[in-house]
This record gives structure tokens, C-alpha cells and sequence, in this order.
């Protein structure tokens, strides 16, 4: 019975960690008497537990495979975030649905079921726009009001969507978003007359794009829609009109036109100069490059993977533990790691960490995160708080020296010691108040000015001492530019964008 015994002592190695595998070799031996047959019933019930041993040994190999070979295609291709934005209407769901159903991340099934679904509200060309506006709200408004999230690849990048509302009222949403985003791709309508609303004055295409650049989006992929429309017929000269006009306030916005901006005629509905190059017969004159093949070629600033751990959280809630979201803005993070909750101070470790939908060891800076943390619980979190390094916490503060640049104030209002706002920076939303205006700084030369200054208007540059209501994690935009760059908004209109200067040496970090 040699077969037999083999078996038995293998099975009582592999159950050895469990206290219920202990098998006694007397038990098992079949009687003399029971004959063959009672002998092999016995043999299988000793090889059924030796599978189910091998199989969760393999499974578990399995799976930590899976966990290697997604880790290893990652960090082949770099991770950009990119964020759409522009005027209501431009169309930019419906560019975020199509990229989804060229890039293959959409089936042909579910775009038959949201075609039905648009044609029965009325709605037949927003079908496409369904797959990025989840929500009823969205869907039978026809306007996005939350930030909608998706991911797509190409040959080089891995790319995450960030859908930003363009209605008036959601811009902190689309603050949220941006400030996410490594990329922005503003979506202009050449349809006529909608593109001059969205353009002028109080149009979201201006506030949009000073925003973008106050929130640190550095490049900017200007494409102008829906030039499929019959009012529009792929025509040069109205692509032509747009480019001219937006050029001056694309530099007067800060952007380096040159090395920042590229434009580029397409429709989203249709699909055209998205991930092929439009074809000749429906655009002779365009030469340049399609939406994909720029989207692949755009440089961007690296962080550094090196650098003290920050991680702004934008959203928590509770799933096996506290599971906490946000985007690593500097240094590396890991499966196992201490680190610290900020402003509140509590230490907390790493349990797991997801990419998506899947589980990695380890992240670099750029990435969208779900962390699963162990001793916090998920009240004790408020979106801002930041995620950092023990040996070097992010400071926490309730006032700072920073840099404004005053954008358009509410009907005749003067910008002095005592005005209030509301603070957007990273993904924090704070009142705050200006205690002391510092110096005024000379538009033409750079410099501060020597008059004392008592309140500035519109367009000026000024240093400020401000003070919150609460502590509030940031950084100096010379130290983390992503974490010192902020706007504020008064009656939902933003007034100022800025920088901070300085921080104070007391209250700063633990």
C-alpha cells in the first residue's frame, strides 16, 4: 500500500498550519475484512482535502502573479491625468464617451442601449455623453454636475478622464477636478453663437481656463467641437476666428502659447480627429496631428518619487476599513507603510493600495489612489486632510503670506483688510479672511512698490497676509506648486487666484 501512505504523509505536511488537518495514519487504514472498495473510498477522501490544499496554494501564487504582472504593464507606461473642460454644452461628455468607445473601454451593446435610452428623453445626439453623465440628474438635464472619472490607454500612457461640469453652478466641482489633472483639454463649441457665450464675458470658458492655470493643469489642448454641424461644415475660416481670439487670452492667462497650447479641429459626436487622423475628404486642410497622438506626445513636468509622501484626500469612506482617495502629488507609497494624518495627526498604516480596480504593492507620484488605512476611522476624515510622511509632515496652518492676483471683484467692491472669501486649494474649501494687505507689486517691472497700500482693484498684484477659519494643510508654491497654488471665490464668482509666499514658523507641521 505504498501509494497510500504517500498520500497521507503529503496531506499531513500541507494541513500542518491547521489545527483540524492533524490525521491519525490508524484512522485511515482501511479493515482487512471491508475488502478493495471500502480501501479506495478511503484514498479519495484522503486526496480530496490534498486538492483543495493545492488549489488554494495555487490560487493564492495566482493571484500574487496577478498583482506582479499588472504592477510590471503600469510601470511600462506613464500615468497622466487629464481633466475636460470649457463652456455647458461644448460637448464635453460626449468626447469623454467616445475616446471610452474608440479606446475599446465601451462595447457596442451598451452604446445600442444608451442611443434607445437618449432617443426615448427626446435627446438622440447626447447618447455618447451617457457613458461619462451616470446619473438621472445628469442624464435628463443633459448637463454633468459631478467630476465623471474613466481611464483608457494608449500605446505609451495610461490615461484617467476627469469630466468636469461646465455649468456656472458646479465650478468648485470643476475645481475638484482640476486640480487633479496634469492635462486640460478645453472643449470650445465652433457651433455659431456658441462658442461667443461661452467666450464672453461671464461665459465658463474664460474662468474655466485661468482656473486650469491657477489649479497647475500646465498643458493645454485647445479643441474646437462639433465642426461637423452644418452651420460650422468643417469651415477653415471659423476654426481660424476661434484660434485668433483665444490666443491672446490663452497668453494672458499665463500660458506659453508656443510650448503649452496646441488647438485642434474635431467632433466628438461623430468621432472625427479623435483617435485617427480626419480623413480628406472631410477636412483637406488639416495637416496636424489627432486628439490621441497628442494626447501620447505631451510632456509634462515629473514629480519626484523621492520626495516626502503628500497625498491630498478628496473623498473616504468605509469598505473592510477606511479606505481613503485622492491623486500622490510627491514621493513613492507602499504596502505596508507608516505614515501620518494631517492636520489631526494620527498615525496610520497602509493596508492595501489599488490603482483603478486592481491591487499593487507599491505607487509612484501622479497616481489616483484608494488607500485602505488601519488606525483611523473613516469620521475622523475630512476631504483636504493630506496623507504624508512621519519623518517630514506636511505644516498645517490657519494663516499664511501669499501672492494674489486680483481677477474681476463683485460690482464695485475694493479688495482691503477684512474681505472675505472662500479658499480653494487642493482639495480644500475654507473661509478664510484678508487681515493685511503687504505691499502692491508693480505690473511692469515685477517689484513692490514703495506706498503703502491701503486696498487694490481689479488686475492688481498684491502680497496679503490671510487667515482661515481652520487649519489647513499646504505647502509654498517655491517648496510644492501643486500644493501652494489656490483661488478665491466670493457668491460663486472667482475673484483672485494666488500663490503662497510664506508660512509661519509656529503652527507649522507636527
Amino acid at each position: 500500500m505504498p501509494d497510500l501512505s504517500e498520500d497521507i504523509r503529503a496531506l499531513q505536511l500541507d494541513s500542518s498550519v491547521e489545527d483540524s488537518g492533524a490525521i491519525d495514519v490508524e484512522d485511515i487504514k482501511p479493515k482487512e475484512a471491508d475488502g478493495a472498495v471500502e480501501m479506495e473510498e478511503e484514498k479519495e477522501k484522503v486526496e480530496a482535502p490534498v486538492h483543495e490544499v493545492k488549489e488554494k496554494v495555487e490560487a493564492t501564487v495566482h493571484e500574487v502573479k496577478e498583482v506582479k504582472d499588472v504592477e510590471e504593464a503600469r510601470s511600462k507606461k506613464r500615468h497622466l491625468n487629464v481633466v475636460s473642460i470649457g463652456h455647458v454644452d461644448a460637448g464635453k461628455s460626449t468626447i469623454g464617451g467616445q475616446i471610452l468607445f474608440l479606446s475599446g473601454q465601451v462595447d457596442d451593446r451598451t452604446i445600442q442601449k444608451y442611443e434607445k435610452e437618449a432617443k426615448d428623453k427626446a435627446r438622440d445626439s447626447w447618447y455618447m455623453a451617457y457613458i461619462m453623465d451616470t446619473n438621472e440628474e445628469e442624464r435628463s438635464k443633459g448637463i454633468t454636475v459631478e467630476v465623471g472619472r474613466a481611464h483608457f490607454e494608449t500605446e505609451r500612457t495610461r490615461f484617467t478622464i476627469l469630466d468636469a461640469p461646465g455649468h456656472k453652478s458646479y465650478v468648485p466641482n470643476m475645481i475638484s477636478g482640476a486640480s487633479q489633472a496634469d492635462i486640460g483639454v478645453l472643449v470650445i463649441s465652433a457651433r455659431k453663437g456658441e462658442f461667443e457665450t461661452g467666450y464672453e464675458k461671464g461665459g465658463q470658458t474664460r474662468e474655466h481656463v485661468l482656473l486650469a492655470k491657477t489649479l497647475g493643469v500646465a498643458k493645454l489642448i485647445v479643441v474646437v467641437n462639433k465642426m461637423d454641424e452644418p452651420t460650422v461644415n468643417w469651415s477653415k475660416e471659423r476654426y481660424d476666428e476661434i484660434e485668433s481670439k483665444m490666443i491672446p487670452f490663452l497668453k494672458s492667462s499665463g500660458y506659453n502659447v508656443k510650448k503649452d497650447v496646441q488647438f485642434l479641429p474635431i467632433s466628438g459626436l461623430v468621432g472625427s480627429n479623435l483617435k485617427t487622423r480626419v480623413d480628406k475628404s472631410v477636412c483637406p486642410w488639416w495637416d496636424g496631428p489627432c486628439l490621441f497622438e497628442v494626447l501620447d506626445n505631451v510632456e509634462v513636468p515629473t514629480r519626484d518619487p523621492k520626495g516626502p509622501f503628500r497625498m491630498p484626500i478628496i473623498d473616504k469612506f468605509k469598505d473592510l476599513g477606511t479606505v481613503v482617495m485622492g491623486k500622490v502629488e510627491s514621493g513613492s507609497i507602499r504596502e505596508g507603510d507608516s505614515l501620518i494624518v494631517m492636520p489631526n495627526k494620527v498615525n496610520v498604516k497602509v493596508v492595501a493600495i489599488y490603482i483603478d480596480d486592481d491591487k499593487v504593492k507599491r505607487a509612484d507620484p501622479g497616481e489616483n489612489l484608494r488607500v485602505r488605512l488601519s488606525g483611523i476611522e473613516e469620521e475622523d476624515i475630512l476631504s483636504g486632510f493630506v496623507l504624508s510622511s512621519i519623518s517630514k509632515p506636511i505644516p498645517a496652518v490657519n494663516e499664511f503670506v501669499a501672492q494674489l492676483r486680483i481677477l474681476e471683484l463683485l460690482d464695485n467692491a475694493i479688495f482691503t483688510a477684512g474681505y472675505k472669501a472662500v479658499l480653494h486649494v487642493h482639495s480644500v474649501v475654507e473661509e478664510c479672511e484678508i487681515v493685511e494687505l503687504l505691499r502692491q507689486i508693480d505690473l511692469k517691472t515685477g517689484k513692490p512698490m514703495k506706498k503703502k497700500v491701503l486696498f487694490v482693484k481689479n488686475n492688481a498684484v498684491v502680497d496679503c497676509r490671510i487667515q482661515l477659519n481652520n487649519s489647513i494643510c499646504v505647502e509654498k508654491f517655491s517648496d510644492f506648486p501643486q500644493l501652494g497654488r489656490f483661488t478665491l471665490r466670493t457668491e460663486g464668482k472667482t475673484v483672485a487666484v494666488g500663490k503662497i509666499i510664506n508660512l509661519p514658523s509656529i503652527g507649522s507641521s507636527a
